[in-house]
């Protein structure tokens, strides 16, 4: 798509705003999508979803916790 609109890409602000005014729309299109794979029998009991987030990780003695902790 950023191809297609000559690199243009849409900041945060616009992504944000987005997902808050099109929350209940992008809800439906998830849950279609879902039952799509379904009826294609895309979807077994064992599947596995993994999405593309990073979270900083900070390990240090005061964070961390252990089994005895």
């Amino acid at each position: 798509m950023i191809w297609l609109t000559g690199q243009l890409a849409p900041d945060f602000k616009t992504i944000a705003d987005f997902r808050k005014d099109n929350g209940k729309a992008i809800r439906e299109v998830c849950r279609e999508f879902v039952a799509l794979c379904r009826k294609l029998d895309l979807l077994v009991a064992a599947s596995v979803a993994i999405d593309g987030s990073k979270f900083k990780a900070v390990n240090a003695r005061d964070k961390n916790f252990t089994e005895a902790r």
